[in-house]
């Protein structure tokens, strides 16, 4: 039984994106972050972003992988987080997840005097077409671009595939 290599890389992707999205399920929201900082009633102004917590999934193969990280919003004005892009992959795409359904979205929200977090079973990132399969230890570099804020310049460790935050 022989299949040709587009053949073979669409039934991999195929079982890949099963698997990421059981994965994604089976993994659940850990909600432990607490609240968004306060409610301060009046004073808006802009947002104030810092990024931590970022890491990328060791990919099971070779052009796809997911993306983790929290954008912290210490300003009174919120942001949203439009596009990432990395060395990495060619395409970097922005996913919510609700239930155990995946969803591609445009951008996602950074509130005021708040976060977003981009979580395993959560909203996430999916790289696709990758420049090589990144190893445990590698930083890969990402720009982070926003809607009103500056873009911001992180370095990403890659992490095992069953990788979880201790936060």
């Amino acid at each position: 039984m022989t299949a040709t290599g587009p053949a073979i890389r669409k039934a991999a992707a195929a079982v890949l994106a099963v698997g990421l999205s059981a994965a994604l399920a089976s993994c659940g929201s850990d909600d432990s972050g607490g609240g968004n900082g306060g409610d301060h009633a009046g004073h808006k102004g802009a947002p104030k972003l810092s990024v931590s917590g970022a890491y990328v999934s060791q990919p099971p193969m070779d052009d796809m992988a997911a993306g983790y990280l929290t954008v912290r919003n210490a300003g009174g004005g919120a942001d949203e987080l439009t596009s990432v892009t990395t060395p990495l992959a060619s395409e970097v795409t922005l996913h919510t997840t609700k239930g155990n359904r995946m969803k591609q979205v445009s951008s996602l929200a950074v509130p005021a005097d708040g976060r977003l977090e981009l979580t395993s079973g959560g909203d996430h990132l999916m790289l696709t077409n990758l420049t090589h399969r990144p190893k445990v230890g590698e930083r890969v570099g990402f720009t982070l671009h926003f809607a009103t804020s500056d873009p911001i310049e992180i370095k990403v460790p890659v992490e095992p595939t069953t990788y979880r935050p201790k936060d």
